[in-house]
């Protein structure tokens, strides 16, 4: 039975959102699009199965195929990033969220190993440019790495723990045997048991199929254009007399400064999302209003760049920001609205 027979009105809801994500400019920076095979791994069978633990080592039996899924996607994943461990002390923690320029891991290492902290960096933003090699990786210069999968890996939503070396603990924990524990021991019992139940095995297998993915020339490729997107943009956004956070960008995102066009971040959210372009709020540096308020907006161009936006595209883009921030008119929103839902037919979603 299909679910528009079984559950019509969740069928439609789903037909729904996928039709907003057609017809609308996507560009809230966390936000991306998978491909068909992403998908369809997510609504497998693997859903089914119930594998508390790790791959060989189940609280459950029948786990011989998907202990064979969770390993090949850590094997991809640690490919992918060239580390060996996926998944009283100090803590250093380096990373951001609508920072728009290189973080130089090496600087936060150095002082980590001075104060004799660990460094933990969180790249859930930038792992996509980091894999394809256009922007500074914190391998070899922390001791753990946190990510999320989708965003710019274009993965299913979910996350990674990961180390580039593996190394004993400096706590001194021990196992019942005398042995030092090594600290992937320490972070695998705190993910399992320590917060984690039964993986979701159909979201670990469009983990692989992404990581794959993600290893091709074709995936460099996408994140450069991605960077040249987001050059392009601010660049235009700056030309059109917009204060872009920073300069400029060089990554995959950036922040404008809405303060001297008299509208603030959630005005304008609200007022972009009413024509079919959809971004989010952002606190600027420094800012006075209210973070549910805030005084910029984010921009990020993952999303669309995978629907096939080149530069002169996202030059559009940016002139219809900058129209329809400055209309008053509501018949000519209501034709940008038309317009836009007319222009996104032509650039389809991934196959």
């Amino acid at each position: 039975m299909t679910l528009q027979e079984k559950d019509p009105i969740i069928a439609n809801l789903i037909d729904e959102e996928e039709n907003r994500q057609i017809r609308h400019i996507e560009l809230i920076a966390s936000e991306n699009f998978v491909s068909q095979a992403v998908l369809q791994a997510t609504g497998s069978v693997l859903t089914n199965k119930y594998a508390e633990g790790y791959p060989g080592a189940r609280y459950y039996g029948g786990c011989e195929v998907v202990d064979k899924v969770e390993s090949l996607a850590q094997e991809r994943l640690k490919q992918l990033f060239g580390v060996e461990y996926a998944n009283k002390p100090k803590l250093i923690i380096a990373g951001a969220s609508s920072y728009s320029r290189f973080v130089h891991f090496k600087e936060f290492y150095q002082i980590a190993q001075e104060v004799g902290a660990y460094l933990m960096c969180d790249i859930a933003h930038i792992a996509g440019p980091i894999v394809a090699g256009l922007h500074p990786t914190p391998v070899g210069c922390s001791h753990f790495i946190t990510s999320t999968t989708h965003k710019t890996l274009r993965g299913p939503r979910g996350g990674i723990i990961m180390m580039g070396k593996d190394f004993e603990n400096w706590q001194g924990v021990k196992t019942l045997q005398g042995r030092v524990k090594k600290t992937s021991e320490l972070v695998n019992s705190a993910v399992i048991p320590g917060t984690q139940g039964g993986p979701l095995l159909h979201v670990i297998a469009a983990k692989a199929v992404a990581f794959k993915e993600a290893l091709s020339l074709e995936f460099k490729r996408y994140q450069k254009q991605v960077l040249a997107n987001a050059k392009h943009m601010a660049k235009v956004f700056s030309d059109l007399g917009y204060r872009v956070v920073s300069g400029g960008t060089d990554n995959h995102l950036f922040c404008l400064d809405l303060r001297s066009k008299a509208i603030t971040g959630r005005d304008a959210e609200k007022k972009l999302n009413q024509v079919g372009i959809t971004l989010n709020k952002n606190a600027i540096p420094f800012d006075t209003t209210s973070p549910f308020v805030t005084s910029g907006i984010r921009i990020g161009t993952p999303a669309m760049t995978t629907r096939g936006l080149k530069e002169i595209d996202m030059e559009k883009v940016a002139n219809l920001i900058h129209e329809v921030l400055e209309c008053q008119e509501e018949k000519r929103l209501t034709r940008i609205k038309q317009e836009i839902g007319e222009w996104m037919q032509g650039f389809p979603m991934p196959d």
